[in-house]
């Protein structure tokens, strides 16, 4: 379902913009150049009728584009017709998959720490001290 929607988004995607640079400005546009001239695209569309068949082709193009985006938004989502297998209502596919290459970061960091203190074996050495009274008392005590 998610691929037939991106593929849906793709091609509204690239008519909103053929429909919108086929719409005449000031001048002619894309709308006179792209049939030949002025005359041809009012005999084709009437008078007046390029300019209100693009807009209209425009507005519903550019419904057609929000609503796909929004549905595109709520299976990303794992909104109602979304499937979100072991996370969170509303959490995001692409927060689930930071959390977890974050977790399998710390994991990695602290298998490094571990194997790098077992590496610093310290063995403790003894110090041996001699204190002025035993080494040599003069004093004839």
């Amino acid at each position: 379902m998610f691929a037939i929607l991106v593929v849906t988004h793709i091609l509204i995607s690239f008519s909103l913009i053929l429909v919108v640079l086929m719409q005449s400005s000031k001048g002619e546009g894309l709308a006179g150049s792209a049939f030949g001239g002025g005359g041809v695209s009012g005999a084709v569309f009437g008078g007046r009728g390029a300019a209100s068949f693009l807009s209209k082709s425009t507005s519903v193009l550019a419904a057609l584009f929000m609503l796909n985006s929004g549905a595109l938004a709520l299976i990303s989502s794992g909104g109602p017709t979304g499937s979100n297998p072991g996370g969170q209502p509303g959490e995001s596919v692409v927060t689930r998959q930071a959390q977890q290459e974050r977790e399998q970061s710390l994991r990695q960091q602290q298998q490094q720490q571990t194997t790098f203190s077992e590496s610093l074996q310290i063995t403790p050495i003894e110090i041996k001290t001699t204190t002025s009274d035993q080494s040599g008392d003069t004093s004839g005590n």
